[in-house]
């Protein structure tokens, strides 16, 4: 089982980067799917996650309405679509695997750096 997550970068306010998570040892109709963060100083906070089905998607109260999961499973690959960035945006982003309600696999983690 493997992830690898990228796409990250340097933003400005305002501006949109879109996160991919590339799978690979499971099938992504099977597991769902989970994007977290961590802030530079701050824990691991969970951000979004989609069901295996890909019918119910999560998001963070701080994210609602400017970030969306999506998933193409004939790409094994799981986006994750940022609009709107704002500085608290900033964090590394890290995509895993969720077995039951645990996330057991991750991938490593993509640099977000929301600045003017």
């Amino acid at each position: 089982v493997q992830l690898q997550a990228c796409g990250g970068g340097l933003v400005q306010p305002g501006g949109s980067l879109r996160l991919s998570c590339a799978t690979s040892g499971f099938s992504l109709d099977e597991y769902d799917i989970g994007w977290f963060r961590q802030a530079p100083g701050k824990g691991r906070e969970g951000v979004s996650c989609i069901s295996s089905s890909g019918g119910t998607t999560y998001y963070a109260d701080s994210v609602k309405g400017r970030f969306t999961i999506s998933k193409d499973n004939s790409k094994n690959i799981v986006y994750l679509q940022m609009n709107n960035l704002k500085p608290e945006d900033t964090a590394v982003y890290y995509c895993a695997k969720y077995a039951g309600w645990v996330p057991d696999y991750w991938g490593q983690g993509t640099l977000v750096t929301v600045s003017s």
